[in-house]
């Protein structure tokens, strides 16, 4: 195979994002050769292969690998029948909607180790991330004491909840902000310090908006290693923010409004402390600058690695198999809020699976579809 003839299913917001780049030939040896959705136009794609069905796709022989871009509770049905049939898969975020689904398309990719498996989780080509992945790896920071991250200017209007039936729903989506929006955000976090060991979550369902789903979210995190953290998020604040911010022995890192800066520890804090003799100094600290660039079109980056590793062999910079972590961070902090206390990890993925199933029957929403216009979202991308 010298190029890899892809198809796209679902042509909604990301998944025409995914056309255009793959269109305008972002992606070297690779060919966007047909297209699926069951309710979208395809008159835009004259010159493609067009299905209404994603498994009439996967199983056409008309491509080598698919994106999966589909309401999310198709993502692990279709990731199985492309994988299945051999079908290499790149699966939007989240990989499924719920912990014990992302176990069963894992163990799909286990059985079928040829075919490459992919998550679309693009943050990992942002130079930003890949600096601070950089300093930590490196000891710069020394040991991770605590993580912040408000994540707040996730902004939804409910022209947006109404624009698709399955939107904000439990059955549709499995969840909210955390499920949608944080997704790559929750990703970014356990790539660069790792899981968490027992999480609490204090989740809002329909706080700002007429959905069913957690669109307001404060959670606490503890690491094994005595690290703490907390994560915020909401779909309802304006302005909102985007504040990162890393501490460990050596100093502290914080990303905000696009700049990343490095405030640095001459001595390690628990070092000098041990070993200071006056009992209000601080250590000297250096104020760094850290400069990175911008990505350009990341989530085409992304696929080009994927179809390095199907074409080359090349490792993948987001293993399919990976994106459960999301998803089980995702469910864990919706988890926790209904219990009402703190849940240790890894979850059980079965008695989450339970819960939604619950939710799901006993849902009273009434959804409202609504035409909207359209827009463009690659300014949501970058965080």
């Amino acid at each position: 195979m010298q190029n890899v003839r892809m198809g796209i299913i679902g042509l909604g917001n990301i998944g025409k994002h995914h056309a255009d780049y793959l269109s305008n030939h972002k992606v070297s040896r690779c060919e966007l050769v047909a297209v699926c959705d069951a309710y979208a136009p395809l008159d835009r794609y004259p010159s493609l292969k067009t299905f209404t069905d994603g498994e009439a796709l996967i199983k056409s022989g008309a491509v080598d690998a698919v994106i999966i871009a589909t309401p999310h509770f198709q993502h692990t049905t279709l990731g199985i029948a492309a994988l299945e049939a051999g079908v290499h898969a790149m699966v939007e975020k989240p990989i499924s909607s719920h912990k014990a689904d992302a176990e069963r398309l894992i163990a799909a990719s286990r059985r079928y180790p040829k075919v490459v498996f992919g998550g679309m989780f693009q943050m990992r080509t942002e130079p930003r991330y890949q600096r601070v992945q950089k300093l930590i790896q490196a000891g710069e920071l020394g040991a991770i004491v605590r993580i912040n991250w408000i994540n707040t200017d996730w902004y939804r209007t409910e022209a947006y909840y109404a624009s698709g039936g399955w939107r904000a729903t439990w059955k549709g989506e499995g969840g909210g902000v955390l499920l949608n929006q944080c997704l790559h955000n929750l990703d970014t976090l356990q790539w660069l310090v790792g899981m968490p060991q027992r999480v609490r979550g204090f989740c809002q369902l329909g706080r700002f908006h007429q959905i069913e789903v957690e669109d307001n979210v404060t959670a606490y995190l503890e690491w094994a290693n005595g690290a703490t953290g907390v994560f915020v998020s909401s779909t309802g604040e304006a302005p909102g923010t985007n504040r990162f911010e890393i501490v460990g022995t050596r100093g502290r890192l914080v990303m905000e409004n696009d700049q990343l800066t490095f405030t640095r520890n001459e001595t390690d804090m628990i070092q000098f402390s041990q070993t200071a003799k006056q009992g209000f100094v601080k250590p000297e600290v250096w104020n760094v600058g850290i400069p990175f660039e911008n990505a350009k079109l990341p989530h085409a980056n992304l696929v080009q690695n994927f179809v390095n590793a199907i074409l080359d062999g090349e490792p993948l910079i987001a293993p399919g198999a990976e994106g459960i972590h999301s998803v089980e961070l995702a469910n864990v902090m919706v988890y926790s809020s209904l219990l009402g206390e703190t849940v240790a990890l890894p979850m059980d993925g079965g008695a989450w699976e339970k819960r939604l199933n619950q939710l799901i029957a006993g849902s009273k929403l009434e959804k409202k579809v609504m035409p909207v216009e359209a827009t463009d979202i690659a300014s949501s991308f970058r965080r």
